[in-house]
């Protein structure tokens, strides 16, 4: 009987299988909330543990001169904290680093999802991944040993350089391109490439007038978290980049990316609490809100040419 006198139309057994499956999906949902609140709670988590020191670095320095000078010697008798040449570092090796993994990433990827045999492919895409899971210090002697005496035969280059390092990030990022942009070309429909095949298209045809367009979504995301990969790289860059930070666009000669710079404060040789040190959360908070923004980006661009392409 129901609370109103009717009769239920389930038996107790129904009903005690329907009470069960709903406290167990209840209890899935919650697991998959906290899931899902692990990245926001994390992200809530770096923020405060930056915004402390970085505010004490900002009542001491200018923000104006922070953001405006070119000059970037904290560690320096004489001190500036202008932060441009951090940032035109780091942008400077990134940028080259796209110019490496774009081309060969989306040719990769345009081989393996619309040219190779799948017993090939199936060989061949986690093999290339398999240049993600080397330790990114490796790929920096790698830069400093083996591509910088390479290059120093056609151009004059120093030992250290903005050049070498972006050049092996762009190895680096290269499976995160082609992987993911193969992925976005892979869940194209047929029937698109079908219908290019039924207008007198060849393969050629499909895959760069019909499928690409078609999955530009997928692959703007993996070019801007290629992109993001590469501001964030530490090792690279440190290694094979220098410790120069001067404000340049040059790629030959020493530079010093802002996650140079944070290894080279993380040492240990400057005093804790000192101006010097909170130069180190003013630097990270940066570069957080660089990859923030690259993220957001992502994020529109992905929501555009789905709707365009919808």
């Amino acid at each position: 009987m129901t609370l109103d006198g009717r009769t239920s139309p389930f038996t107790p057994e129904q009903l005690g299988y329907k009470r069960s499956r709903q406290l167990k999906e209840g209890a899935v949902a919650a697991v998959m909330f906290l899931a899902a609140a692990v990245g926001a709670i994390t992200t809530a988590g770096i923020i405060l543990s930056l915004i402390g020191e970085t505010i004490a670095f900002f009542r001491d320095v200018s923000i104006v001169e922070f953001v405006t000078e070119t000059e970037w010697t904290p560690l320096f008798s004489v001190k500036k904290f202008g932060i441009w040449p951090l940032v035109t570092a780091t942008f400077l090796t990134s940028v080259i680093a796209l110019l490496v993994a774009v081309p060969l990433g989306l040719l990769a990827a345009v081989f393996l999802s619309e040219f190779a045999h799948p017993r090939l492919r199936a060989f061949l895409k986690p093999a290339l991944e398999v240049l993600a899971g080397i330790p990114t210090v490796v790929y920096g002697y790698f830069a400093l040993t083996v591509v910088t005496p390479f290059l120093r035969h056609f151009i004059d280059l120093s030992l250290f350089n903005g050049l070498s390092a972006g050049i092996v990030m762009g190895i680096m990022i290269l499976p995160t391109v082609a992987s993911l942009s193969e992925d976005a070309m892979s869940a194209v429909p047929q029937s698109l490439r079908e219908a290019g095949y039924g207008l007198g298209a060849n393969r050629a045809e499909v895959a760069f007038r019909v499928v690409m367009p078609a999955a530009l979504s997928g692959i703007a995301a993996a070019v801007i978290l290629g992109f993001s990969r590469a501001v964030g790289e530490t090792m690279i860059v440190a290694i094979a980049a220098g410790q120069n930070p001067r404000f340049t666009l040059d790629p030959t000669v020493p530079i010093m990316t802002m996650t140079t710079y944070i290894v080279q404060v993380s040492l240990g040789d400057t005093p804790y609490g000192s101006l010097s040190y909170r130069t180190l959360f003013a630097v990270g908070s940066t570069l957080f809100a660089l990859t923030f923004v690259l993220n957001i980006a992502s994020y529109v661009l992905v929501r555009r040419f789905r709707q365009e392409y919808d």
